[in-house]
């Protein structure tokens, strides 16, 4: 489409969509629809009149097209089908599935596809080889967080060894509860993996699914101390040489 969709990307589609969706119910229809098509419209020709008559022609044109259920109305996908590349339109769908708070929900999603414990995923299973960088087939750590534009790694913002002792225990406090995402006073499976990862990357620029395992491994066995396979607040406290609060 010659438009002025032509560079638009995922995240630039997902504000459109979220503009035109303002009932947020996965759908545009109604005057949701007609107001998508006279922007479109406006984009299209932007020296042209823009009557209802041109605006109900545009939208029956491309709805005979794309909507592909035939019942009136826009899903996200039918609407990035549109308007977006094929690269985009994967990448578009599975962000809005699967969006992420922090690390601990990118190792969740990790997790999720990486089910045979390999320390990759395979590009072929997930139809996703256009994001394989290295084109080996398979994805790493690093390629998922490309694809789900994982944000800044959280423990950026801390020196722990530059505050007082006051300091530290506040900022301990808002890490272990920054990871601690089911509240339960204790990280475990994903809570762990958010944490090691984000630690590691502290030193390391990226690490792979193998390192991750093993890294991990070693922090459960250096604080797990009471063998539940969970990270204990006062455990993890003890580790990171912190006096932990009595109970």
């Amino acid at each position: 489409m010659d438009c002025a969709f032509d560079h638009l990307d995922a995240v630039g589609f997902l504000e459109i969509w979220h503009h035109f969706d303002a009932d947020d119910n996965g759908y545009i229809e109604g005057k949701e629809l007609d107001q998508f098509f006279r922007h479109m419209m406006t984009k299209l020709g932007p020296g042209d009149k823009v009557t209802e008559e041109r605006v109900q022609r545009l939208k029956q044109r491309f709805m005979s097209a794309y909507d592909v259920t035939a019942d009136g109305r826009l899903q996200i996908q039918e609407l990035a089908m549109m308007i977006l590349p094929e690269d985009e339109n994967f990448l578009l769908v599975f962000r809005r599935e699967a969006p992420l708070e922090n690390s601990v929900d990118f190792m969740k999603i990790w997790r999720k596809y990486d089910a045979d414990s390999s320390g990759y995923i395979s590009a072929v299973e997930l139809k996703m080889n256009i994001f394989d960088k290295n084109k080996d087939g398979r994805l790493d750590l690093n390629d998922l967080a490309r694809i789900l534009a994982l944000e800044e790694n959280f423990m950026l913002q801390f020196k722990m060894d530059a505050f007082s002792q006051e300091d530290r225990k506040r900022d301990f406090d808002k890490i272990f509860n920054h990871y601690d995402v089911s509240n339960t006073g204790a990280l475990e499976g994903p809570e762990v993996d958010g944490f090691v990862k984000d630690m590691m990357e502290l030193v390391r620029p990226s690490i792979t699914g193998p390192e991750l395992d093993k890294l991990r491994a070693v922090l459960l066995g250096h604080c797990d101390v009471n063998k539940d396979g969970k990270i204990q607040r006062n455990e993890l406290a003890l580790c990171l040489g912190m006096k932990p609060k009595k109970a």
